[in-house]
């Protein structure tokens, strides 16, 4: 099965092809690297710099590299919108800018589901656009992140749109959900975006497949009765049929929904992106 996410507008992801995608957020056009655009795209990379403001080059032997700006007045921090809210966007040190913009097909998702009063779970939070879409709809909100910087750009963007009372926690994910189990707390909806791997604050490694099963079963305890988990995963190594394995010894499976979640260019190129579960307790 397949989910696509949407272009809106302030998004589009214009062409894609060569190990690279041209997206469009806002007036910025960006030039960035890709793995999933193996194949190749339909408009020629000369006409993709004269349109685009600013260009990621990686390094040969590593993901590391460097933005290159290919128009004078180029940006390096601006805004975009979705609905009613507003993201700050930003050149960092590494090819992203502060938005995944393929999670629109969960935040769709997400804004048919939280109510007025849900208690909401964001953990690796990011920079808050499902906090702030939580938050929006009048949701208790937990915003949980490992990263400060990026704590301190999610409470940013709660600005931007005009938001507030977010409750904000700088903790590992795992340990918190663990504690908040030990608790009893429980939430109605939980939205966790795990990275593949990783180093912890204590110098500790994170694989997303030796982590998954455990997460995902503690998850599963702080859960409402009727409330809803949604995980998506950008690791080659958790498929789908990963993915539905440990969920069935979690879930109902006739209550689970696992997906590729895969968005199309402008130029009709479709791209993958990553895995995706919806489950309900």
């Amino acid at each position: 099965m397949k989910i696509y996410a949407k272009h809106w507008q302030d998004y589009e992801l214009i062409d894609a092809g060569g190990g690279q995608k041209l997206e469009r957020w806002g007036t910025v056009i960006t030039i960035r690297p890709d793995v999933n655009a193996y194949f190749p795209a339909v408009q020629s990379f000369e006409k993709w710099q004269q349109v685009a403001s600013w260009e990621f080059r990686e390094h040969p032997d590593t993901r590391k590299g460097f933005w290159v700006s290919l128009k004078d007045d180029a940006p390096d921090r601006w805004l975009v919108g979705y609905d009613h809210l507003k993201f700050e966007l930003a050149i960092t040190n590494f090819k992203h800018v502060g938005l995944f913009p393929e999670q629109e097909a969960n935040w769709s998702y997400l804004k048919n589901i939280i109510l007025p009063g849900h208690k909401v779970l964001n953990l690796f939070a990011y920079t808050g656009a499902v906090s702030c879409l939580s938050k929006a709809s009048l949701a208790d909100i937990t915003h949980v992140d490992a990263v400060k910087q990026l704590i301190s750009w999610a409470r940013t963007n709660m600005e931007h749109s005009g938001l507030q009372d977010i409750r904000w926690m700088h903790e590992d994910a795992l340990k918190f959900v663990a504690r908040e189990a030990k608790r009893g707390h429980a939430y109605d909806v939980i939205v966790m975006d795990p990275p593949a791997w990783g180093i912890g604050a204590n110098k500790e490694k994170w694989k997303i497949e030796d982590k998954l099963g455990e997460l995902m079963q503690l998850a599963y305890a702080i859960l409402k009765p009727g409330g809803h988990l949604i995980l998506n995963t950008y690791s080659p190594k958790v498929d789908t049929d990963l993915i539905e394995k440990m969920a069935y010894r979690i879930f109902d499976p006739e209550k689970i929904e696992v997906a590729e979640l895969w968005s199309k260019s402008t130029t009709n190129k479709a791209m993958f992106h990553g895995c995706l579960m919806r489950a309900k307790k």
